[in-house]
């Protein structure tokens, strides 16, 4: 089965880059055809550096390469070196109807946070449905916030299709349960807009600084806590053993601790989880060939498929014979 995914280089991945989407897209390498890609082209709806984009992109194919991305197993890309998306996003936005993007829900929710709307926002599901279509994916892994612009995706290929011959094949989403159950420093959800995030290749030194800061309640010491609606907890859950998990747990149960305490536990076992990926990735690091090698594979073979594609849609629809 062919995956496709896609993750925006606007910053250092964080826990909840990795355990809520990162995580499965390597799990799936083994079992399907994956092609995975860092999303330059939609990051220029927000970064308007061109040395920090550049930077960005170098980080984001080094720590995907040390989270476990293996090229010999799925296809590894950047977005803007497959220009045939960009073609397949100008016939895909000639059948757009306006009102389809105006009920888009990210858009709105960013128009209600103050973001400065510009087209390229405005638009961005169907360069999404663009990247989607452009290598005949089958399933799609997003998280639940992004299960709408699917169904965008699924409208104008279907409408596509029907207005001229089956040129597309119809993706399905694969919701990531976890991406939701990622806390930030501050209680809401891990992103880089909230600005509470925990980098998964942040110094051990700061990272623990920003662990022993996270936000938590004021009930006293002696209190037994429930450990399933506690934040830290959750944290802790995704770098603790199954012993470790339970111990802690019981602890919240019965009471008699402070939460300096759990976070103490936290930043430990994330930094026995975290080292080895920090070791590797400073190895893959020193090999300056290797992420503008790895990428241009990667960009050859989806080139290959996404000239196929955009070949088919073009006949369709009377540009090329």
């Amino acid at each position: 089965m062919r995956v496709l995914s896609g993750i925006q280089p606007t910053g250092r991945f964080h826990w909840g880059n990795y355990f809520g989407a990162i995580k499965q897209y390597i799990e799936l390498q083994y079992e399907n055809d994956g092609f995975y890609f860092i999303a330059d082209l939609h990051a220029l709806t927000t970064i308007r550096d061109p040395a920090v984009l550049r930077a960005n992109v170098r980080d984001a194919a080094l720590d995907l390469l040390a989270l476990g991305l293996d090229p010999s197993r799925a296809t590894l890309f950047v977005q803007s070196h497959i220009p045939e998306v960009s073609e397949l996003y100008w016939l895909l936005m000639t059948g757009t109807p306006m009102g389809l993007l105006e009920r888009c829900v990210a858009y709105k929710d960013k128009m209600a946070r103050g973001i400065r709307a510009d087209a390229g926002l405005f638009s961005y599901p169907v360069l999404m449905a663009a990247d989607i279509l452009a290598y005949d994916s089958q399933c799609v892994p997003v998280g639940e916030d992004q299960i709408q612009h699917i169904e965008v995706c699924r409208d104008l290929a279907g409408s596509f299709n029907h207005h001229y011959r089956d040129t597309f094949v119809i993706p399905a989403a694969r919701v990531l349960q976890e991406s939701a159950k990622v806390p930030g420093t501050d209680g809401q959800k891990m992103s880089k807009s909230y600005d509470n995030t925990l980098a998964l290749f942040e110094e051990p030194k700061e990272l623990r600084k920003k662990i022993m800061r996270i936000s938590t309640d004021s009930r006293p010491m002696e209190e037994p806590k429930d450990p399933d609606s506690d934040d830290l907890y959750q944290l802790y859950s995704l770098f603790a053993t199954d012993e470790q998990r339970e111990e802690v747990r019981a602890l919240y149960l019965k009471g008699g601790f402070g939460y300096g305490e759990i976070k103490k536990r936290l930043a430990d076992a994330a930094d026995v989880f975290l080292e080895p990926l920090r070791i590797k990735r400073q190895t893959l690091a020193q090999d300056e060939k290797l992420v503008n090698n790895t990428l241009e594979a990667g960009a050859k073979r989806a080139r290959e498929v996404a000239s196929s594609v955009l070949h088919r849609a073009q006949s369709a629809c009377g540009l090329r014979v």
